[in-house]
């Protein structure tokens, strides 16, 4: 079914399979076609399966509170330990991606991934540490390393998609892109809540790990970070890299995104994405139990939970088709819009009347975390860093966004002990208004080229 979808989505886009268009995109072999498709299925699906590997601990949220005896705030120390060393991690890891390439980058990210998820079921089995603050910072700091490899997920992808890609494909392939990553989020978010009902907790990270470990030695054998490492002639993508010839240096890399008063812009609008979409992906599960009474396992929360992943594709594939074609490769725009939506999504979780329409704002939020997320993080850095500084324009905006989003572990977790869920739509509503307005500062901006 997934196969039928994309042939239907590459005949409705017919730039995408070779034809040349008016506005300058190559036309592409029918071999450089099919290898880049290889190459682009192949490294989307391990960074999904990392995904699964990133969100499996808010469905063992309630469960670890029920096996140790943790309030909110314990739980959210384990969650800040992750996002907080996810962002600073992202930030630094940036410039070393750039210089090892992106396929050696998801390899190693993939591999402790595996590893640390492992452990961090494992945790279930130190009764010796008791269960206070030894098993605590043993959780912490096991999530926390995870979150370290994680970092490198994002960083690969697209530093590797940067060099096979033009800067008028890239909406719509990152579209693309975005729906793979989901079918992660959509993986865990159905087997999470089943998994925590019929197994131990601790499968939930069992199940991923094993699933990383798989589509990573796929990654090995298929991905390769340029088409000319295939055989094939070089692309000019025709982004903020192009034409340039200095060494790809650590200083070069830098330079190119920290001397840009557009990409620090995004960084800090990325920050506020972050505590929007974690503070509501981190949480959710949870409230849904503690103020819905909803059990993981149920038909209302599966098709509820299912539903919000359907949506993030949509929003995913919204953004990329509207920047492309509609705002010719502009990308805030696009994430302008998707901010003033959530802005009305959580005044609607705030004041919701009824279960049905906390999901129905749920769903719509999903959709429009995932239109910022695709535009920004996704596209935005390959076209502001270029394809040779990518990832290190990637590392500062998924950064950024995790720094936002390590707010909402420890902070949010000791605001739900004290305050309440009556803060919980309310205290992330700024923030998206905030990036909205970061968004119009930059509408009309653009990479420039370096010819």
């Amino acid at each position: 079914m997934a196969t039928e979808v994309l042939k239907r989505y590459f005949i409705r886009f017919p730039v995408l399979k070779g034809i040349k268009s008016k506005d300058g995109i190559p036309n592409h072999s029918s071999e450089f076609r099919k290898r880049r498709t290889l190459n682009w299925l192949t490294l989307g699906l391990t960074y999904s399966t990392m995904y699964m590997g990133r969100y499996n601990l808010s469905f063992a949220n309630k469960s670890l509170s029920q096996a140790f005896g943790w309030d909110k705030t314990q739980i959210g120390a384990i969650i800040t330990a992750g996002l907080s060393i996810y962002g600073f991690s992202a930030i630094f890891n940036g410039p070393i991606a750039d210089k090892m390439g992106g396929r050696r980058a998801m390899l190693i990210g993939a591999t402790g991934t595996v590893v640390f998820n492992l452990l961090f079921g494992l945790g279930a089995y130190l009764g010796f540490l008791g269960k206070g603050t030894y098993l605590l910072g043993y959780f912490a700091s096991v999530w926390a390393l995870n979150s370290y490899f994680q970092s490198f997920s994002a960083l690969a992808l697209i530093k590797v998609n940067a060099g096979w890609f033009h800067i008028k494909e890239r909406g719509v392939f990152s579209a693309i892109f975005g729906s793979m990553i989901q079918s992660g989020r959509a993986l865990i978010f159905v087997l999470g809540g089943i998994l925590v009902a019929i197994l131990p907790w601790q499968w939930v990270f069992f199940v991923p790990a094993s699933l990383v470990a798989l589509m990573a030695f796929c990654t090995f054998k298929v991905v390769r970070n340029n088409p000319e490492d295939c055989s094939l002639p070089a692309l000019d993508v025709q982004d903020a890299s192009s034409g340039d010839t200095a060494p790809i240096t650590v200083g070069y890399v830098l330079s190119k995104v920290f001397k840009n008063p557009v990409t620090l812009t995004i960084a800090f609008a990325e920050f506020c994405t972050g505590f929007v979409r974690h503070g509501f992906e981190q949480w959710f599960p949870r409230y849904m139990i503690e103020v819905q009474q909803l059990s993981l396992e149920s038909s209302v929360f599966q098709k509820g939970a299912l539903s919000v992943v359907l949506a993030g594709i949509v929003g995913a594939f919204f953004a990329g088709t509207i920047s492309d074609w509609v705002f010719k490769g502009r990308r805030t725009p696009v994430a302008c819009l998707g901010d003033l939506v959530q802005v009305l999504c959580l005044g609607g979780v705030w004041k919701a009347p009824s279960m049905n329409w906390v999901i129905a704002a749920f769903i719509l939020n999903s959709f429009a975390i995932s239109i910022v997320h695709s535009m920004l993080s996704g596209t935005a850095s390959m076209d502001f860093g270029g394809k040779r500084a990518a990832a290190t324009a990637a590392g500062i905006f998924d950064g950024m966004q995790y720094m936002g989003g390590s707010v909402v572990g420890l902070g949010m977790g000791w605001m739900l002990d004290r305050f309440g869920w009556g803060m919980w739509g309310p205290s992330m509503i700024g923030f998206s208004g905030l990036g909205a307005v970061l968004m119009i500062l930059l509408w009309n901006a653009r990479p420039k080229t370096g010819h």
